[in-house]
Formats: C-alpha cells, sequence, structure tokens
C-alpha cells in the first residue's frame, strides 16, 4: 500500500474511533438522565409509602377503634373478663 492509502486507514480508523466515543458519552448521558428521572420517582414513591404507614398506624389506634367498635355496639372488656387461652403441647401426651 502506498502512503496515502495508509494515510486514508488511519484517518477512517481515528473517525471510527471518534465516533464510537461520542455513542460511549451519549448513551452515558440518556442513561445518567433516566437515572436521575427514576430518583426522583422513587423519592416521590417512598414519600407516598410513608404517607400510607402514617395512615395505617392512625387507623389502627386505640383512640380510632375504640370509638368505631363502640359505635357497632361493642366494648371493652373488664379485666375479669380477659381469658388467657393456652394451646395445649403435643409433647406432654
Amino acid at each position: 500500500m502506498k502512503g496515502r492509502h495508509w494515510l486514508a486507514f488511519w484517518l477512517f480508523f481515528f473517525l471510527g474511533i471518534l465516533a464510537w466515543v461520542v455513542a460511549r458519552q451519549t448513551s452515558s448521558v440518556m442513561l445518567a438522565r433516566n437515572l436521575g428521572g427514576d430518583r426522583t420517582r422513587r423519592s416521590a414513591l417512598e414519600g407516598v409509602k410513608s404517607d400510607l404507614l402514617r395512615r395505617i398506624r392512625t387507623a389502627s389506634s386505640r383512640a380510632v377503634l375504640i370509638p368505631r367498635a363502640q359505635a357497632h355496639g361493642l366494648r371493652l372488656p373488664a379485666d375479669s373478663e380477659i381469658i388467657i387461652l393456652q394451646v395445649p403441647n403435643p409433647e406432654s401426651r
């Protein structure tokens, strides 16, 4: 091969490497943009999750459950009315 063929070969090789670098950097910029969006969505979902957990804790508290139970005709048992049931131990038979 003559000198100008080598020059053309190295020029195309160099341009190919540059195109590959540009494609890789473009890909990484798009990936970083998607990652930022995912982080934003995750923080929003974590906020929703903490709000739902707070609402569950509030709804299952005694301050909420006792008035609702009393509205349905239920009452709290007295201490003498509470019976602790024990499961029989299968090894003692």
